[in-house]
């Protein structure tokens, strides 16, 4: 991989110049906006994704609330593991960041020495991403948006090639799909025995187990929800 870097003449490197070349002909304020969004903004507002998903669930209670709150607990674990799994691929791969390795590129992030492959911010957002995506499929599309956003703004930004992104990309759904089942099998019986607490089962449900079974389970075989609501808030992809 190291390679690709030292020629100016691979698609990873040209794609790497024209998405870079915007922030030349941007405004400054422009390209201080895109710092602060690929460096920090789109993750924290996937992370208040997640919150609003889990606020969402535990408002609305019932008995499908500690599997999705299970799905949401593990979407950060995802991207916890994520990252732990690139620190040996980067360390093997050793690719350096694209400015030291060719000139005339707009770096708005100074101080990027680590190795560039694969991108940790790619990485964290697509796994928290895909791991909402688990929990709640509306919440999930719209934060695989913002994180495919954020894999353009690290190239944009000058310190990763498009391959490091798209690396990332590929890394953080791995882990968050493939280790989905076991996850879910280790983390539901855990946010059922919270749930069961008196003194933190607000976490996983406002409305309670006996409260909502006295209030919706009335008659046998009710259905306890309307299809919109169900069908567009409590949707487990998986």
């Amino acid at each position: 991989m190291a390679g690709l870097a030292e020629s100016g003449s691979n698609p990873d490197v040209e794609l790497l110049y024209d998405i870079n070349g915007l922030a030349k002909d941007a405004p400054h304020w422009f390209d201080r906006v895109m710092e602060f969004v690929g460096e920090y903004g789109l993750l924290f507002a996937i992370v208040l994704l997640v919150l609003w998903c889990w606020w969402g669930v535990r408002r609305r209670g019932g008995e499908d609330a500690a599997p999705n709150v299970a799905a949401l607990v593990w979407a950060p674990l995802a991207a916890g593991v994520a990252v732990l799994v690139n620190v040996p691929i980067r360390g093997f791969v050793e690719r350096p960041r694209p400015f030291k390795s060719h000139e005339g590129l707009e770096v708005l992030v100074e101080g990027k020495n680590d190795f560039s492959f694969v991108s940790d911010h790619a990485t964290l957002c697509m796994a928290l991403a895909v791991g909402l995506f688990v929990a709640n499929r509306k919440f999930g599309i719209a934060a695989i948006v913002l994180a495919l956003f954020g894999g353009f703004a690290r190239v944009y930004m000058g310190v990763h090639y498009p391959t490091d992104v798209v690396g990332g990309f590929a890394l953080g759904t791995a882990v968050a799909l493939l280790l989905s089942p076991v996850a879910m099998a280790l983390l539901t019986p855990l946010t059922r025995a919270v749930e069961r607490s008196p003194r933190v089962g607000w976490l996983i449900s406002a409305r309670g187990r006996s409260g909502a079974a006295g209030r919706d389970a009335v008659i046998p075989g009710a259905r306890k929800e309307s299809g919109a609501e169900t069908s567009g808030e409590r949707d487990l992809a998986a």
